[in-house]
Parts: structure tokens; C-alpha cells; sequence
């Protein structure tokens, strides 16, 4: 059973040797069907900020990021999520049966529990742009700004003690 999230030090001559990583266990037992779409976003986020780690809970633990499926549009609690904190992700399939891309909604949702809101209208090269860049986008690749803004976000253990947001963002178009 994992424990709590926990901030670790990245080894000394590294570039951020300064900064932790925060690691933030999510939870997709309840989310049957978007497996994949959601280890895709996971590995999206994990290859594209250094400071924040998201890892899956094992059964049973406690998970920052709670994710279900729901037959509605997909929403999220707005973060950043700390660890010992909650945030709830749904994936709606509402989204899906219009056209959009699984695995684009379960790495934009995520933003938002890193603490992303949405930059609504949007292109398709922004990732929480959302509904607004159409059913053709499939990105699921933060842009450089995003990226900044999460790493911004987690740039200090000490950023850990700050709440998170707490909103609660529905992506409907």
C-alpha cells in the first residue's frame, strides 16, 4: 500500500537539484474504459515538467487525484493539488460520443488538477484550450506556457503548503 505523496530532492548537479518533485498519486480505479487515455495524459504530463510527478495509487491507497468516468461533459476541481489534499477528476463520455479525443480530455483535465484553467477560445497547439480547438485536435501535449505555469506552480517544497484552488471547471463547448 503506497504511503502519502511525498516531495523528493532531485539528485545533486542536476538542473533542479534546487527544487523537489512533487509526486501526486492519482486514482483510476473508477474510471473503466479510459485506461489508456488516462496512462497517456500521465506520461504526457511526467515527460514534459521536471517538479511535479504523477504516479498511479496503489489499490487501496489514498490519491490526490481521484478520476472517474461519468456519462456527462468532463470536468475537474481546479488546483494546484498538493499532496494530502484531494481533487476529483470525471471523464465524460458526453465529449467522446460528440467526437473528442480520449486522450486529450484525460491530459487536459489532469492540467486542471495541476492547476491549469481553461484558455477558452484556444488552438489546438494549447492544451487547455479544451473543446474549443474542435473535434479534429487530438494534442495532448502541454504548450510551453502551460508547462512554465505547472512548474511555476510545484517550483518549491514550500509551494506544497499552499491550497489548491478548489473550483470546480466543466468542459462542456
Amino acid at each position: 500500500m503506497a504511503g502519502p505523496a511525498t516531495a523528493a530532492t532531485a539528485p545533486a548537479g542536476t538542473p533542479s537539484a534546487a527544487q523537489a518533485t512533487v509526486t501526486l498519486r492519482y486514482d483510476d480505479s473508477r474510471a473503466a474504459g479510459w485506461e489508456s487515455a488516462i496512462a497517456a495524459g500521465v506520461a504526457s504530463w511526467n515527460a514534459n515538467v521536471t517538479n511535479v510527478r504523477l504516479v498511479e495509487a496503489a489499490p487501496g491507497a489514498v490519491a490526490e487525484i481521484v478520476i472517474v468516468a461519468t456519462t456527462g461533459w468532463p470536468q475537474a476541481t481546479l488546483g494546484p493539488v498538493r499532496p494530502g489534499r484531494q481533487v476529483r477528476v470525471e471523464l465524460g463520455s458526453q465529449a467522446v460520443d460528440q467526437g473528442y479525443d480520449k486522450t486529450r480530455i484525460a491530459a487536459h483535465e489532469l492540467g486542471h488538477s495541476l492547476g491549469l484553467p481553461d484558455t477558452k477560445p484556444g488552438p489546438c497547439s494549447q492544451l487547455m484550450s479544451g473543446s474549443s480547438a474542435g473535434t479534429a485536435c487530438t494534442n495532448a501535449t502541454p504548450n510551453a506556457t502551460e508547462r512554465s505555469r505547472v512548474q511555476a506552480a510545484y517550483a518549491s517544497a514550500v509551494a506544497a503548503l499552499v491550497p489548491a484552488g478548489g473550483r470546480t471547471l466543466v468542459d462542456a463547448p
